[in-house]
């Protein structure tokens, strides 16, 4: 089909490149002149946040994604963070907490030497599978929750987003590490947790009861867990796992004992409404021990039992085994008392239950 003349000169003609174009984004940047330099860890955060760009304002009003400060647009759609207020969620060591954990992030495929595990008698294997399962399910739930939150939370207070983001990983990284030892050396999975230890961290309703609970609480024990579970270890590869999982743990603890500080400082009035946070979960977290028997994790008494034939196997005598397991459930209850001194809540010690009380070690002061 032939083109007409008009046409053709329509095709050919250069367009006028400036016209309609706009450069008033140009103008509309935040401070400028701000220089940030590498320190010995590298260009962290805390290189970065200088000026009005460190400054995590204590309300925020912006409901859009927009960078902390960055200029913001007219008539940009609200996200909905229903978090607005910085106490609501602030840790102040939120970001060195996040640049730890991804300058230590770790493989369970290539870091951990699996070519170490050896055969276990039949009681054992099925022990340490059970020790496992529990472990695997935990991890689940540890993960599952900090991803409700993120949406919740402002971009002004962006390092708690980002190291709740970096302790996602970590859970997943150690759901997979305890699932592949259940299963690397023929013992398989276990029997499932009643849960209900699980659920009353995934319902919570407020972030500082949610990371009362998991953080200072659930996580702590966890922590005091893998270093059981390192002396137990039968091998290098055992001990390899629970050493770095300790290693990640310890930053997810940090986070919600400066976060319990936090609030606690900046609103004492909450204290009361943190006791009763305290007080719903302690049943389910720190339950057992009573009497002298052996401790209960989390409301699973399989894993009890399981940690009991594992203390047994290291020490060769089923009753050296339940003492240490005892000892191991009261060292557990003082790091959780001490946890709670150092975010200011040192008198928790005596709300708790007697047969928990009487475990705890003197106060200091």
């Amino acid at each position: 089909m032939a083109v007409d003349q008009k046409t053709m000169e329509m095709l050919h003609a250069e367009p006028d490149i400036a016209e309609g174009l706009d450069l008033s984004w140009m103008d509309q940047t935040g401070e400028r002149g701000m220089s940030a330099h590498p320190g010995r860890r590298g260009l962290t955060l805390e290189e970065i946040n200088k000026g009005p760009y460190g400054v995590a304002p204590a309300t925020t009003e912006d409901q859009t994604m927009g960078p902390r400060g960055a200029a913001r647009r007219a008539g940009v759609p609200r996200v909905g963070y229903k978090l607005p207020k910085k106490s609501d969620i602030w840790s102040e060591n939120a970001a060195m907490l996040y640049e730890e954990a991804v300058q230590r992030q770790w493989s369970s495929a290539t870091d951990i030497p699996w070519e170490e595990l050896r055969p276990l008698p039949d009681d054992v294997e099925r022990a340490y599978s059970q020790f496992c399962t529990f472990l695997t399910e935990v991890e689940f739930i540890a993960g599952d929750t900090p991803s409700q939150w993120l949406p919740q939370i402002s971009n002004d207070h962006y390092e708690v987003k980002m190291f709740l983001a970096s302790q996602i990983m970590d859970e997943a990284r150690h759901l997979d590490v305890f699932r592949k030892r259940a299963l690397a050396n023929g013992g398989g999975l276990m029997q499932s947790s009643g849960n209900a230890g699980l659920r009353v961290i995934i319902e919570a309703k407020d972030f500082t009861e949610m990371s009362t609970i998991m953080h200072v609480q659930g996580e702590g024990l966890v922590q005091s867990i893998f270093r059981m579970g390192e002396f137990i270890a039968t091998n290098d590869a055992e001990k390899r796992i629970f050493r770095l999982s300790a290693q990640d743990e310890s930053r997810h603890v940090a986070f919600g004992v400066m976060h319990l500080k936090y609030i606690l400082e900046t609103e004492p009035e909450r204290r009361e409404e943190i006791h009763s946070y305290l007080e719903k979960a302690e049943p389910v977290i720190v339950g057992g021990g009573a009497n002298g028997t052996a401790p209960v994790a989390g409301g699973a008494p399989v894993f009890g039992a399981s940690l009991g034939i594992l203390f047994g196997h290291s020490l060769g005598s089923e009753d050296e085994g339940a003492r240490l397991a005892m000892a191991a459930f009261r060292r557990q209850i003082n790091e959780y008392m001490h946890r709670l001194e150092v975010a200011g809540m040192g008198e928790r010690r005596y709300r708790l239950p007697a047969h928990i009380q009487a475990v705890l070690d003197p106060p200091k002061n």
